[in-house]
């Protein structure tokens, strides 16, 4: 598992703006925000900030329909699935236990284990909608 104790000021200044948005938000877009709170932050240290704090699941990562990978840290420390907004970001965490028990049975079925899982629903929120 990767050392995301060693702290530096990039990391923490990446860090603290997960901590501060909602929503999932690509490392641009994590970038750009960074620019304009006039962080000295790269943005190659951003992208392996992130991958660093994913790969600790420390935060989520989904991917969109299109491949575009974006970032978000939750509010749920246990396993949980997301309905994300395909035009303003929003996200909602929910539980899925029929997806973990399907998940489980079609590993099992191919003896596959130590299996793990991403499921994302996008759609439009109601907001959006309207």
């Amino acid at each position: 598992m990767p050392n995301v104790t060693r702290n530096t000021r990039q990391r923490g200044e990446v860090l603290a703006l997960l901590r501060e948005v909602d929503g999932f938000h690509t490392a641009q877009q994590l970038h750009q925000m960074l620019v304009a709170r006039k962080a000295r932050v790269g943005l190659t240290t951003v992208y392996r900030t992130l991958q660093l704090l994913v790969d600790a699941q420390e935060i989520d990562s989904t991917r969109l329909p299109g491949g575009e990978q974006l970032f978000r840290r939750c509010s749920q420390s246990r396993h949980h699935h997301h309905l994300v907004c395909r035009r303003c970001g929003s996200t909602v965490e929910v539980a899925g236990p029929a997806v973990e028990r399907w998940a489980d049975q079609v590993a099992a079925q191919h003896g596959f284990t130590e299996v793990g899982h991403t499921f994302e629903i996008f759609g439009t929120c109601a907001q959006c909608a309207r």
